[in-house]
């Protein structure tokens, strides 16, 4: 009779701390990652609502009949819950019947950097 020992089956104490190491570092990653994704999220929103913004206000603009348009109008419209703080900018190009229309959109009135800039070329009597 041969006399042998018998391993004993499971993990060992190195082996599962090792996998536990293993599984925290992953969580961290993938909640880092997670929490990346939501603030993206969100300033993906606040920019596209801002770009709606800035095209309905250079449609609106683009309706006035005054020439030139008048530089640095400003204005809050609400749209989705909020407030946004408008501000157009008009610049002269070389062609006396035409001007370049910039809208601004920022969350705060304020703010040094707006949120999203759209711009336009408007001509004299193109209504």
């Amino acid at each position: 009779m041969m006399n042998k020992r018998l391993k004993a089956a499971g993990f060992t104490l190195l082996e599962v701390m090792l996998a536990m190491a293993v599984f925290a570092i992953a969580g961290v990653a993938l909640l880092g990652t997670a929490d990346t994704n939501s603030r993206n999220l969100g300033y993906l929103e606040q920019k596209a609502f801002a770009d709606w913004v800035a095209a309905n206000q250079l449609v609106a603009a683009s309706l006035v009949t005054a020439w030139p348009p008048k530089n640095n109008q400003k204005g809050k419209v609400e749209m989705a819950g909020r407030e946004w703080f408008w501000q157009q900018k008009v610049v002269k190009t070389q062609d006396t019947n035409m001007r370049q229309v910039v809208m601004e959109v920022r969350l705060e009135e304020k703010a040094e950097k707006p949120l999203t800039s759209l711009t336009t070329y408007l001509a004299k009597g193109s209504l």
